[in-house]
């Protein structure tokens, strides 16, 4: 569903709002738009929108707590987590066991946790979240996973339109 356009917010969506104390992210195809660029030396670059640092300042002002959980190790993502000054898990074989860890840690429940993702790899978090997110052009595999989709591609401003979407609700 996406009603980043609309001037009312589906009820059933604030209500998961609401309840949400813990956004996860993945990385690729969500702050990026899931291109890489591989230097001759191997090194990899990749391109995040900085509107996205304002979004997630505004969740923080809201205290809602962020992360990062990406299936790679890769330190152009632990670059950006340290620049956005949120925390960061990589090489995560199993997503949804890292995200279980921190709901323990944080003495929360799936129910209370908002996942953003892209891709099939994203599917068993997105399956037992409260909030399932994913970006404009996810695959079609977890789009139907998806309590909301945005409207903006990853890489594009999808991660401060979910921002926005909090602050928009939870400013009330």
């Amino acid at each position: 569903m996406n009603i980043a356009d609309s001037e009312t917010i589906d009820p059933v969506l604030q209500e998961a709002v609401r309840r949400v104390r813990l956004i996860a992210f993945d990385f690729d195809g969500v702050f990026t738009d899931n291109m890489v660029y591989v230097l001759q030396d191997g090194l990899e670059a990749v391109r995040c929108n900085r509107g996205d640092g304002i979004g997630l300042q505004k969740l923080k002002k809201l205290g809602i707590e962020t992360v990062i959980i990406s299936t790679e190790s890769n330190p152009v993502v632990s670059a950006r987590a340290a620049k956005l000054k949120i925390r960061c898990f990589q090489n995560c074989e199993d997503k949804r066991e890292t995200l279980e860890s921190l709901a323990q840690e944080m003495g929360i429940s799936l129910a209370e946790i908002a996942f953003v993702g892209n891709d099939v790899n994203d599917q068993p978090c997105l399956n037992h979240v409260g909030l399932p997110i994913v970006v404009n052009d996810a695959h079609p595999d977890v789009v139907s996973i998806a309590r909301y989709q945005t409207r903006n591609p990853g890489g594009y401003g999808a991660v401060r339109e979910v921002c926005d979407i909090f602050e928009k609700i939870l400013a009330k």
